[in-house]
Formats: structure tokens, C-alpha cells, sequence
């Protein structure tokens, strides 16, 4: 199966990209490189030990999407393209609800001029709001709290609505919690431009010296602590879970929705803890304040995916701060 990755030189995409060559799938990626960087492909190609393809090209442009659908003859979409930073979002808001919508547009409109029938999307748990109780299950009330996450819920809608009128059409939303950690091979991880907006790489930033000190937003969180608990999965358990959606996708019709979390939910000290106990490394931090739209708590119930894919999250908290250190070394 010939599979196109939409902003596959990024964190998860490139993750993704690396178990589907590893399960023989024939990966494509397409990406402008607007947060990401060339040499990530190079490094997908050293852990495989493959040649894999890809195309410089903006996904909204739909000449240049039409040329490479033409001549790759894709099976199958797993869209991961998109600007995702939630503080940006606010403050750009135009910005978001045109890249991420107009990349989902033109790709449904280009996949049904060459027959392209199944589509896997990458979603955020931030579509259930802050009115649900956790743990989150697919089936609650959605809501969002910034344009970042409304973009998300606009695409599952127009991915549900597109699954309802072309009977043809497979489609798998996946709703992502946090996803840290890297590669076991430290060739790839999560490298953000400028000041990062993930706790993970912040705290991996700290510990080279990059920055002096994590800024912490709130200790007045209804937890056990005080900081904000987050279900944080390993980036390799969630590239799993997405050929496990894609090999559900072939087989079936419709629009379907799974959760890809721990059901384990940790606080912000208790990450700052986690990677102290993995590195050895003391990590400073202060109290700041809360930032806007922040929830007491996120975390999945991921019995779904479990029942229905056959997919479940392995790997620990020390794997993921462990294997974060390991890359966090590497970046040159």
C-alpha cells in the first residue's frame, strides 16, 4: 500500500513514517518544511535502512497536490500537516483556520480526482473541551477552548460529513493526548523553531542548557499538586497506532473515531520528577501563572482502540524522558 504522509518530516509524521517502512508500506511524504527540516527524512532513512520519497510542496496548493497524485497513485492519506501551537492560535487566528482547513479541503478534493478513498487524520484530544469529566471516551459532548483545537473539530466534521456522503470514503480520526519521547535510536525527536511550546522538549532544553529554567503555568490546578495532569504517551506508541488505524481503514467504510493515550494521567511536577529519576540531570523551574483555556486535567480512556485496533500504548513515563534525553543529545 502506497501511503501518503501529509507534514511527514514532523515529530509524529516522521515516527509514523518510520513504523510504516518498517512494516513494509510504501511512505510518500509531502511537506513544506514550515516546521520541520529535510534532514529528518535522511535520518527516517538510516533506522530503516530504506529509500523513502518525498515532495517539497504546501498541501493547500492544489496544482501541486494534483502532480503528485498523478504520478505517486497513492492508496491511502494519513494528514498530519498543520500549524499546532495553541498560544499562536489566539493570537493568528486566521492564520489556522486557513492553513489547516484549506490543506484538509484540497486534499479531500484532490483524493476524490484520483480515487483515493481512505484517510487517517491526526486529532487532538483538546476537541472534548473543559467540561468533560476524564477519563475522555470518543462518544462525549466536543467543544474547544482556542482556534487550534476548533480547527481540529472543524476537519473531524468535515471528514465526518464527506465519510456520510461518499460511501467509498474510510475515514479514522485519531485523538491524540500528549505525545512525547523520540526514537530509541536518537535519531529523531521532537525539535521545536524557537521557544517550545511542549512541556517535554522545554524540559529537555533545560537540561542541555539551552534555557536556564522551566516556567511552570499554575500550581492551582484541581490535582494533586497543583500543576495540570496530562495523559502523555510515547511518540513510538503513537506511530503504531496509527498503522494499526490504517490497516482498519482498508477494510472498511464509514467514519470512526479512537483515542491513542495511556489512560495515565501525570502532572507537570511529576514529568519534571520523571526525567530527573531517567537523566540524572536537576531540572530548575518557577511558578508562573496560569495560561488561558488550561483544564485541570486531560486523560484517555483508550479501551477502544485497544478493543477494536488491537492497540495499546507500552512503553513507560522513564522511556519517554529517557529516550528524550537520548535525542535531546543528538540535535546538533
Amino acid at each position: 500500500m502506497k501511503v501518503l504522509l501529509t507534514g511527514g518530516a514532523g515529530f509524529i509524521g516522521s515516527h509514523t513514517c518510520v513504523e510504516l517502512v518498517s512494516k513494509d508500506f510504501d511512505a510518500v511524504i509531502v511537506d513544506n518544511f514550515s516546521n520541520s527540516d529535510p534532514g529528518v527524512i535522511e535520518r527516517c532513512e538510516k533506522i530503516t535502512g530504506r529509500k523513502i520519497k518525498y515532495h517539497d510542496a504546501d498541501v493547500a496548493d492544489k496544482a501541486a497536490m494534483r502532480r503528485i497524485f498523478a504520478e505517486e497513485k497513492f492508496d491511502a492519506v494519513i494528514h498530519f500537516a498543520g500549524y499546532k501551537a495553541v498560544g499562536e492560535s489566539v493570537a493568528k487566528p486566521l492564520m489556522y483556520y486557513r492553513n489547516n482547513l484549506d490543506t484538509t479541503l484540497t486534499l479531500l478534493e484532490v483524493m476524490k480526482e484520483y480515487g483515493v478513498d481512505i484517510f487517517v487524520f491526526s486529532s487532538s484530544a483538546t476537541v472534548y473541551g473543559d467540561k468533560n469529566p476524564v477519563p475522555f471516551t470518543e462518544d462525549m459532548p466536543t467543544s474547544t477552548t482556542n482556534p487550534y483545537g476548533t480547527t481540529k473539530l472543524f476537519i473531524e466534521k468535515i471528514l465526518t460529513d464527506a465519510a456520510a456522503a461518499d460511501k467509498d470514503l474510510s475515514v479514522v480520526l485519531l485523538r491524540y493526548f500528549n505525545p512525547i519521547g523520540a526514537h530509541e535510536s536518537g535519531l529523531i525527536g521532537e525539535n521545536p523553531k524557537g521557544i517550545p511550546n511542549n512541556l517535554m522538549p522545554y524540559i529537555a532544553q533545560v537540561a542541555s542548557g539551552i534555557r536556564d529554567k522551566l516556567h511552570v503555568f499554575g500550581n492551582d490546578f484541581n490535582t494533586h499538586d497543583g500543576t495540570g495532569v496530562r495523559d502523555y504517551i510515547h511518540v513510538t506508541d503513537l506511530a503504531k497506532g496509527h498503522v494499526k488505524a490504517l490497516e482498519y481503514a482498508a477494510d472498511k467504510t464509514g467514519c470512526e473515531i479512537f483515542n491513542l493515550g495511556t489512560g495515565t494521567g501525570y502532572s507537570v511536577l511529576d514529568i519534571v520528577n520523571a526525567f530527573e529519576k531517567a537523566t540524572g540531570i536537576n531540572i530548575p523551574y518557577v511558578i508562573d501563572g496560569r495560561r488561558a483555556g488550561d483544564i485541570d486535567e486531560s486523560r484517555a480512556d483508550a479501551s477502544k482502540a485497544e478493543r477494536v485496533l488491537g492497540w495499546k500504548a507500552e512503553k513507560t513515563l522513564l522511556d519517554m524522558c529517557a529516550d528524550t534525553w537520548n535525542w535531546q543529545k543528538n540535535i546538533k
